[in-house]
């Protein structure tokens, strides 16, 4: 049997904070081939996610709140939000699940965020045509993004960088 247990995410968190692009994760599927994918992602205030879409392939993709607190923004395809959604462990949203060919990042509002993932497998890296177009690499570019999508609300366009 797996365990999600504090220890893992003590653990977890602590990595992420350690590493240069504040995420760890930990896989529970047993291979990267495995058809559905299951893990734990901890995610430091900080960490930059690309605005991306699952298209090819294909997939929807849950995200469960196991501690701490996300911003999920979804966009169109022109970068402006269309939803904003704040998942925080014991809050009022603890799991949402994204459709498939959705643009959406997240943003860590806490420190100590794990957020439990699923999607469709295998895995596969997301490939260019899945990013969006109007938004940085992550880089030298990714901290002015990040800081923008704490404050981002419905309506509200990516600025250019």
């Amino acid at each position: 049997m797996k365990r999600i247990d504090q220890t893992l995410l003590t653990t977890l968190s602590t990595q992420a904070a350690a590493s240069p692009r504040k995420r760890a994760h930990h896989n529970l599927h047993p291979q990267l081939g495995d058809p559905v994918q299951r893990l734990c992602i901890a995610m430091e205030p900080g960490t930059y996610v690309r605005p991306h879409r699952h298209m090819q392939p294909e997939t929807w993709e849950i995200l469960l709140i196991l501690s701490g607190a996300v911003a999920l923004l979804i966009f169109d395809d022109s970068g402006r939000v269309l939803e904003r959604i704040e998942l925080a462990a014991g809050g009022e949203v603890t799991a949402v699940e994204i459709p498939a060919n959705t643009w959406h990042a997240v943003a860590s509002l806490k420190a100590g965020t794990v957020v439990f993932e699923v999607k469709q497998g295998p895995y596969a890296p997301i490939s260019e045509v899945n990013y969006a177009p109007w938004s940085p690499a992550e880089g030298a570019q990714a901290e002015a993004p990040e800081g923008w999508y704490h404050r981002a609300q419905v309506g509200d366009s990516v600025p250019k960088y």
